[in-house]
């Protein structure tokens, strides 16, 4: 969409153009998160902090332009997408290339789903109350030792 719109000065009729067309922007609202999806924010900065490293923040000043005009008219936040296209624009990752980058990030989490559906049959969304430690500390790896059985299949 950003290669599309081109310019920064493009922005606002491309955005105003989307929505009076009753077609979706790509890249906003969550079906969970209801404000902002907290990885959006690190990604944006993570793109801007790039983009500024090579120069010029065209693609970093257009993705924020696109953000306040779809909150401005629809109060959708953009969501962790939104950012992750840019970001990975920015030091030359091909497009097509895109999309098995997004999946790859994501498969420790569908991982994850598959062994707590194995080990309860209910799936963990990101609404669920989180009930364990608030602060526990890191621990490599290597220095881990093997979870009890019971602890493996707490939820």
């Amino acid at each position: 969409m950003l290669l599309e719109i081109d310019t920064p000065d493009q922005v606002g009729p491309c955005i105003a153009g989307e929505l009076a067309a009753k077609r979706r922007i790509p890249g906003f609202g969550h079906r969970v998160y209801r404000t902002w999806d907290p990885r959006a924010a690190i990604l944006r900065d993570l793109m801007c902090d790039l983009e500024a490293s090579t120069g010029e923040l065209k693609w970093c000043s257009m993705a924020r332009q696109v953000a306040d005009a779809v909150w401005e008219a629809k109060h959708l936040y953009p969501n962790v997408d939104f950012y992750s296209a840019p970001l990975y624009y920015t030091p030359g990752i091909p497009i097509e290339l895109y999309t098995p980058v997004f999946a790859v990030s994501r498969v420790i989490g569908w991982a994850a789903h598959v062994l707590e559906q194995y080990a309860n049959n209910r799936l963990i969304r990101p609404r669920a109350e989180y009930l364990g430690p608030q602060k526990a500390e890191y621990v490599p790896v290597l220095r881990r030792g093997a979870a009890p059985a019971a602890e493996s299949s707490r939820s």
